[in-house]
């Protein structure tokens, strides 16, 4: 199955349960929209450090990257646009489905290794968005800062999905595909990632060229009965 139809699918199935029905419509025009590249660039990753990871799987991972984004870029647009007084239904119901859809997000990817930097991209697009208001700001770099933290994600799920660790160097490639506040079409992202993401399962791992694992990475990992981190809400300062 290609890629793109397979991430799709499980951005859909993460949210299927959405009520009611024009709330769930809603969220099912956002990721019928969307282009999938955070999505497929988790997979890129997983594929690069491991070629026999299990696609459905990594799908699953890759979903709930591309839902934190979906749900962070409408955030996103509705404060820039301030729809209210000529679509105020519908603005409403789209503020709601940026909160499920960063909140299923964080659901998919609670008791990974990829837990902490889901929480850390939510609390710098909070931070650059306040500081997108104060005088002199550069609203284009800090707007920007989501599609970087969202590629870095990325790697970083597709990665921990098959116990493989990006090098630094990795995550700083991953940052670079994104071009403003958009990202290139998937099929951009093959073989963005040529040489692997990084260790493979039980490799020597060399401290100084690797992301950090910080204390909300490392307290639970898949399937385990530790501590998930909070799923802040988008809107939330």
């Amino acid at each position: 199955m290609d890629r793109v139809a397979r991430c799709r699918r499980a951005a859909r199935d993460a949210v299927a349960d959405v009520e009611p029905s024009q709330l769930q419509a809603v969220i099912a025009e956002t990721i019928d929209d969307a282009s999938m590249t955070p999505a497929v660039l988790t997979v890129e990753s997983a594929v690069a450090a491991d070629p026999d990871a299990d696609r459905d799987a990594v799908a699953r991972r890759a979903a709930g990257v591309q839902l934190i984004y979906e749900g962070l870029a409408l955030t996103r647009r509705l404060a820039h646009e301030e729809p209210w007084d000529d679509h105020r239904e519908r603005s409403d119901l789209e503020i709601l489905a940026a909160d499920i859809l960063v909140a299923r997000g964080f659901y998919v990817l609670a008791r990974t290794d990829a837990a902490g930097k889901a929480v850390r991209t939510v609390q710098a697009f909070g931070r650059d968005q306040s500081r997108r208001e104060e005088p002199g700001a550069d609203a284009d770099a800090l707007d920007a800062g989501l599609e970087r933290d969202v590629a870095e994600l990325a790697v970083l799920a597709g990665a921990a999905a098959v116990g493989a660790t990006p090098t630094r160097a990795i995550l700083a490639d991953a940052g670079d595909v994104a071009r403003g506040t958009e990202f290139p079409p998937p099929d951009r992202c093959t073989g963005v990632l040529e040489g692997g993401a990084g260790a493979s399962p039980g490799a020597d791992r060399r401290e100084d060229d690797r992301e950090p694992a910080d204390a909300a990475d490392s307290e639970a990992g898949p399937g385990d009965g530790g501590r998930a981190d909070r799923a802040t809400s988008a809107t939330d300062p």
